[in-house]
């Protein structure tokens, strides 16, 4: 009886554990039509201002974050306080390539640069140039796909390919962070939301009129 039980056990965990492997995105189908439909839904910045909240771990900042299009054809990302103290200023360059020029010290991080970069990466829908890029599809959604170096980009709109629902950088099985751009106006969106999965890591952007 106990053999049996532990048997059972053995069994159970090891079904657990395959369950726990399974992809997400594993019953999602070939989609066929223009990949480049998902640009619509870049945000067009040229310069604009938001406000906003930064949560890592066990930091949390507020500010301004200025996004800005550069003559080069870099995209400026500067966060800092509203007295004007400032937390990083990033460089997306037209390349592909990404510059520090400053971060404070509690984010001088390796793994936080990383993960500020993917997160903008993704909101700014680069890597546009791949060859890898394709679509999937479910009975509801369109899932527009750039492979990364691990995992993918998922950009999922309604069939009809008119609304951006939301984000997704994944692993090669699930979500690891969720990103939402609502409500645009002449190209820029108004509320930006980044969620990670795995850890407390969040962003949350609100366009400041002028």
């Amino acid at each position: 009886m106990q053999t049996c039980l532990t048997r059972f056990l053995l069994l159970s965990s090891c079904l657990l554990a395959f369950a726990g492997c399974s992809s997400v995105y594993k019953n999602l189908k070939p989609a066929t039509g223009n990949f480049d439909h998902i640009y619509q839904f870049r945000p067009q910045f040229s310069v604009v201002l938001y406000n906003a909240e930064i949560n890592v771990t066990s930091h949390h900042l507020s500010g301004l974050l200025l996004m800005k299009a550069m003559p080069d054809s870099s995209t400026r990302i500067v966060f800092s306080s509203e007295m004007g103290v400032k937390f990083f200023d990033f460089a997306f360059m037209k390349d592909g390539s990404f510059k520090v020029y400053s971060i404070i010290p509690q984010m001088d991080k390796g793994p936080v640069i990383k993960t500020l970069r993917k997160d903008f990466d993704l909101i700014l829908m680069r890597q546009e140039g791949s060859h890898e890029r394709y679509m999937l599809k479910d009975s509801t959604h369109l899932y527009y796909v750039l492979p990364q170096e691990k995992g993918a980009n998922y950009y999922i709109t309604n069939m009809a390919g008119d609304t951006l629902l939301r984000m997704e950088k994944s692993s090669k099985r699930k979500p690891v962070a969720v990103a939402t751009m609502t409500s645009y106006k002449n190209g820029i969106p108004d509320t930006i939301g980044i969620d990670h999965k795995n850890f407390k890591f969040t962003i949350g952007l609100k366009k400041i009129e002028r």
